[in-house]
Order: structure tokens, then sequence, then C-alpha cells
């Protein structure tokens, strides 16, 4: 089984590209040695993201965001060509001697073997195995995101939409002390998971009200809307959902008004002014690496897709009529182990 590739003296490395609208290949590049203060990574899984990762994938990421959108690591530029991606672990096998050896988590699109600043590189804890290590980005959008909507012990809590981001954040809230947590989704399937976080499920028309705050994370207006009507009085619908370039309804009208409800954005790419001072980008992911330490989160992470396959099977499981096992929930790319 290949784990480099090599012409002569050269090291090659092999990439996802997305070359074009729902298309995928894999790519192949000099990978040269690393630098003073770099390390060289081979891949152990990389996580794909069923939301913002699809939107790149589809084309969906409007003009003005392209900017704003680039992932750290990212070659190409949007629309396309693009090398996208940033959930990925893996074993360091050059550089710093205190890394030598360890699992890491490293924000870098789909690749075999990789050079970075090794001070870009997370340690994945002993506790957490490199496949869940690969929701550490996802966790850092779920802790940020209670950040955002001020949740606290006590709290009626509902979370609207049951995937990854959002099951993430159900079992982040149902840790507060006293806390009730709902989660809610089309898919009566995600009972079981829901209550081995340890809060209840509902489907949207069994969706409780008089929350204190709503986590809205299903990115459809129909959610969204799902959402507004769960907060009582003064409550706060924090949306978490991203649409890209795609118009969104939202229901103001009712008694939006008359219950003064907060309607508040929340994206990890900036950190909730609260704690902003404080935590800095290492504080932030550490901390979320260390919340993964719950061996029920196993189950958010859906299927596994060989790396030799991805070109084929990613576009199975983000092209507009996906399929795939765990609908909704995080597929993750397998490297050759050696």
């Amino acid at each position: 089984m290949m784990t480099r590739r090599s012409t002569g003296k050269t090291r090659m490395a092999r990439a996802l590209w997305y070359p074009r609208k729902g298309a995928a290949e894999l790519r192949l590049a000099p990978l040269p040695r690393p630098r003073p203060g770099e390390a060289t990574v081979r891949s152990l899984f990389s996580g794909i993201s069923r939301g913002t990762e699809r939107l790149v994938f589809t084309g969906a990421v409007g003009r003005s965001e392209w900017e704003r959108m680039r992932g750290p690591n990212q070659e190409g530029d949007f629309s396309f060509p693009v090398k996208y991606g940033y959930c990925a672990t893996g074993v360091v096998e050059e550089g710093p001697a205190e890394l030598l050896g360890r699992i890491v988590f490293c924000l870098h699109p789909h690749q075999d073997f990789f050079n970075v600043p090794a001070s870009s590189l997370v340690p994945v804890p002993d506790d957490v195995p490199a496949r869940r290590a690969t929701l550490a980005a996802n966790m850092e959008t779920a802790l940020n995101a209670l950040w955002d909507g001020g949740a606290g012990p006590g709290d009626r809590i509902v979370v609207v939409g049951a995937g990854v981001v959002g099951l993430l954040v159900t079992a982040l809230a149902a840790r507060l002390p006293g806390a009730e947590v709902t989660a809610v989704d089309m898919d009566a399937g995600r009972t079981t998971l829901v209550a081995s976080l340890g809060a209840r499920f509902a489907r949207p028309e069994q969706a409780p009200g008089e929350a204190d705050i709503v986590f809205h994370a299903s990115a459809t207006s129909a959610g969204l809307a799902t959402a507004i009507k769960c907060a009582g009085f003064e409550g706060t619908v924090v949306e978490m959902s991203w649409y890209g370039d795609k118009p969104v309804e939202v229901e103001l009208g009712g008694a939006f008004h008359s219950r003064r409800l907060k309607l508040v954005s929340s994206q990890v790419g900036q950190v909730a002014a609260s704690r902003r001072p404080r935590w800095d980008y290492g504080r932030r992911i550490g901390l979320a690496m260390r919340l993964l330490a719950q061996p029920e989160l196993d189950a958010l992470v859906a299927e596994e897709i060989a790396f030799e396959d991805a070109a084929r099977e990613v576009p199975r499981v983000l092209g507009p009529n996906a399929q795939g096992i765990g609908q909704g929930l995080a597929p993750v790319i397998r490297y050759p182990q050696t």
C-alpha cells in the first residue's frame, strides 16, 4: 500500500481538488522537505463538511464572500478550481522533536501528506481518537454559538437541526447543570443519538415553546421559522446556518415583535465579543478538542470514504441528490495506513 509517492528525489503528495461545479479529482504535486519551523504530516482522516463544503462543491459561495471564505492552506480560488477543506488529522513524520509521532489536528484540505507551520498543529489528546478529532472545527463552532447565545445553567434550550453542528451544540448544552435541552429535526431516526447526548428529541410539529435560547442549524427557511416559534418572551434565536448565495425567507410577522425576540448570528470566524479579548484560536481549538472526549460523539461520523475513491465518492455525498449513510452527519476520508 502506497503512503508516499516519489519521483527520483522529489516526494509527491496527492490532494482532492474541485476543478469545476459538481466535480472532484485527485491531483499530484511535489512535496518539498519541511522548512525550519514546519512539520510534515501524514494524514489519517479528514472530515467533509456537508454544509460549508457542499456550498463550495456546488459553486454556491457568493462572490462577496470569496475572500472571507478562504480556508487556511487553501489552494486555488473561488469559484473553481479550488482545493478546500479544514478538518484533517494525521501523524507528524518530520518536524520539531516534541511533535514527532504525535497525532495532530490541522485546518487543511484533503491531502495525503502536507507541510504546515508546526505552530498551526493541535495535538490530539490520548482519549480522543483521530477519526473523532476531525469534528474539532465543528465543536469550536458549537462552542462559540453557546457563547453568542449566552446559554447557562437551568436554561430551556432548543436546537433546531440535528446535523453535526446541531448535535454538538446539543451535547454541550446538555452538560449545563439543570438545562432542559431539546433537539428538533425531521428525522426521527436521530432520537436515540440525541438521547445518548443527554437531551430530548422532537419533530418540528412537537417542538416545545417558551425556550430561553434557540439555536438554528438546519440551513432551511422552515427550520428558522420553527426556531422563531420555539422562543419565549424576550428569548434569543441564534442563527448558525450559512446559506451561501441562496435567498432565505424569515418570518418576522406574527408575534416576533410583540415577544421582543432577538435574532443573533453566530459564525466562528469571529468569536463572541464576550470572549474575544481572551480566547485566541489556540485556546479555543484546544478546548474544542478536549470537549470531544465523549465516546457518544463517534456516532456523528457517519461513514468512511477511502482516499483512493474520493474523486468518485465525494460527489455522491455532496451533490444535489446526496446519498450515503447517516444523511446530515459527517463523512470522513480515510487515508492509507502504514
